[in-house]
């Protein structure tokens, strides 16, 4: 027989289920991985201990926080589409507002937490990011323009920006170019997902680039901004005075790789040829990443 506290802790733990999924957990681990990035960079070493930790938990509740106002935002949005269909408040498991006051308590609390352990800089950049993805992506450019991906992209650039301020105390060039380097290369992964799901996106009328210009136009734009980004990788190494040549021979041979993919998909555009590209596109970048932190150590 099942009692009514039994009863009760699932719900319970359902409820906190659903608020851990208004986070977006899985895009939020790579966004933490390129503010970890960041704070090596910054350091020219190991970050402490400290920054580690502010930017770990500062850096989810920000990007937790930026990700729940969007999905209240977009509930509606989301329930065309098969993606999303079954997010929180797309399927009314929570209401928009509810999703709202967690979203600004989790960035209120993202900029108490690198304030204390940081800095005011790394906070303020935090509340950035938010910012650039809810106001400008979402609220503004998604349902727009076909650049809606390009210059949103700014807003999944400004977590290594803000592990730097946070272990060095300022932003200067290595930290910019680390911004523009995953400035680039979010064109061509989210560009991969939208081919992938390019009827989702038609039948909510999003006008990402597939369904306006066509996948064979896509495609050939994908492998543009594949090869100024793996340019600038490589190019990345030689002015960061914290890399050195395992980074550089490990971008070259990453960017190979995406290269690759993405002159596949441009003479065989569709879907698997994306799926390929997309996959490949998110280990890219977690390799890159890491090879940022291993040689900041190493240099």
């Amino acid at each position: 027989m099942v009692t009514n506290e039994a009863v009760e802790r699932g719900s319970a733990r359902a409820l906190l289920s659903d608020f851990i999924a208004l986070t977006k957990p899985r895009v939020m681990s790579l966004l933490l991985v390129s503010a970890i990035a960041g704070a090596f960079l910054g350091a020219g070493s190991t970050p402490t201990f400290t920054v580690i930790v502010a930017v770990l938990v500062g850096g989810a509740l920000a990007s937790g926080g930026a990700a729940s106002l969007n999905m209240a935002y977009e509930s509606e949005l989301d329930r065309q589409m098969g993606r999303t269909k079954n997010r929180p408040v797309a399927e009314g498991r929570i209401s928009a507002r509810s999703a709202v006051l967690f979203g600004i308590a989790l960035n209120v609390a993202a900029f108490i937490v690198l304030v204390l352990l940081t800095n005011v800089l790394a906070a303020s950049l935090a509340l950035a990011g938010t910012a650039l993805y809810f106001g400008l992506y979402t609220v503004i450019l998604k349902r727009t323009t076909t650049q809606n991906i390009v210059v949103g992209g700014a807003a999944g650039a400004v977590p290594p920006l803000v592990g730097y301020a946070a272990a060095a105390g300022t932003v200067d060039l290595s930290a910019w170019y680390l911004f523009v380097i995953i400035f680039f290369w979010t064109p061509p992964h989210f560009w991969a997902l939208a081919i992938m799901i390019k009827d989702d996106y038609a039948r909510a009328d999003i006008p990402m680039l597939p369904v306006v210009r066509g996948v064979e136009y896509t495609s050939s734009q994908i492998l543009l901004y594949t090869a100024v980004l793996t340019a600038l990788t490589i190019l990345f190494g030689a002015v960061a005075d914290a890399l050195g040549l395992t980074y550089m021979i490990g971008a070259a041979v990453l960017g190979g790789a995406f290269l690759w993919y993405a002159y596949r998909l441009r003479h065989e555009p569709g879907r698997p040829a994306a799926a390929r590209l997309y996959k490949y596109s998110l280990l890219y970048l977690a390799l890159l990443l890491v090879l940022v932190m291993v040689d900041s150590v190493i240099a």
